[in-house]
């Protein structure tokens, strides 16, 4: 059965939605974890979808805040220059490439250098509009980030359709008043609005009154 979504503008995730990066990610926070005693499974399975900082606070709440942003800026620099192994999520060039001239957005917890990097390992073109690490006050799940972009391209929250993958992102889009297409096995655990299993098979049309639908089998 194929279900149908109409929206104004898409908002996408980076890592996990359009970008397989955790060879990087798990290689990286593995390393961290050994180094302060924390269980590896506990950390991987929190990480995803924040920035750095974000993720250190919740794991050693004790400690101050400006070693979290200290650790987390020196991690940042080694996962931009760590590229090997990362790769497109299937279908997402394609995906890509159907919205030249739709309203969308990328909006990540990464930095915009390190959304360079891995997007340009991965093969793909970051979209014109991004929002970033640098952009946002709070990382997700904090909707800020979704509300900053649906205001970049002057689309009501209501109508943007978000792709996530984690639960921090999924809860931030939901927070924000959008709805969800999950992407992955993992993301249906954190309920979102519909998920799929990659990009691939997922239509974009734009009708000439500006509305967007959005295609995919569920």
């Amino acid at each position: 059965m194929t279900k149908t979504l109409e929206a104004r503008a898409l908002l996408l995730d980076m890592d996990g939605t359009l970008v397989d990066s955790t060879a990087v990610v798990e290689r990286i926070w593995l390393e961290w974890s050994a180094e302060h005693g924390l269980d590896p499974e506990t950390v991987l399975a929190l990480i995803h979808g924040r920035q750095a900082y974000s993720s250190m606070a919740v794991l050693l709440p004790e400690r101050p805040a400006e070693l979290n942003h200290a650790e987390g800026a020196a991690m940042l620099v080694r996962e931009t220059e760590d590229t090997d192994g990362v790769v497109e999520i299937p279908g997402a060039g394609a995906f890509l490439a159907s919205l030249a001239k739709v309203p969308h957005a990328l909006v990540t917890s990464a930095s915009l250098p390190l959304a360079q990097a891995r997007m340009s390992a991965a093969g793909l073109a970051v979209p014109a509009v991004a929002i970033t690490a640098e952009d946002v006050p709070a990382s997700k799940p904090d909707p800020s980030g979704f509300l900053m972009a649906a205001e970049a391209l002057g689309v009501d929250p209501a109508d943007c359709v978000v792709f996530e993958d984690s639960y921090a992102g999924i809860t931030a889009g939901r927070a924000a008043g959008m709805r969800v297409v999950g992407v992955g096995a993992d993301a249906v655990a954190h309920d979102p609005t519909h998920a799929v299993p990659d990009l691939r098979g997922v239509t974009v049309t734009q009708e000439g009154d500006g509305v967007i639908r959005i295609a995919f089998a569920g």
